[in-house]
């Protein structure tokens, strides 16, 4: 005898599960996850806040000259490359490697 493909199951069978029970377990999951998507990033956040505003990518290889610099800074830490920002007269900032010595020299004179 065939199985009848539109009949309903009973109620009391073992595997029988209600749409209600469908809808209660999927309104759960739902809820949950968006929970955890809120507070995931939440926990993130002080990581984030320490990330450097910006790292260099392209060196200048001249030389600036030192009446030309208005100010000087290093490039974060966590930076793939070390580097000075040169902040110049023209309004410009130009990125150098932290190896050159007259970069270095022009940091050091700077901080005193």
């Amino acid at each position: 005898m065939r199985a009848d493909p539109f009949r309903q199951p009973e109620e009391d069978h073992p595997f029988f599960t209600s749409t209600q029970d469908i809808m209660k377990t999927l309104s759960f999951t739902v809820g949950l996850t968006l929970l955890l998507l809120t507070v995931h990033p939440c926990s993130a956040m002080p990581v984030a806040m320490d990330a450097p505003v910006s790292c260099c990518f392209q060196f200048f290889t001249g030389r600036v000259p030192q009446q030309h610099i208005i100010s000087i800074i290093k490039t974060h830490s966590s930076c793939h490359r070390k580097a000075f920002v040169i902040s110049a007269a023209n309004g410009r900032e130009i990125c150098v490697s932290q190896n050159l010595p007259w970069a270095e020299k022009a940091f050091d004179q700077q901080t005193l």
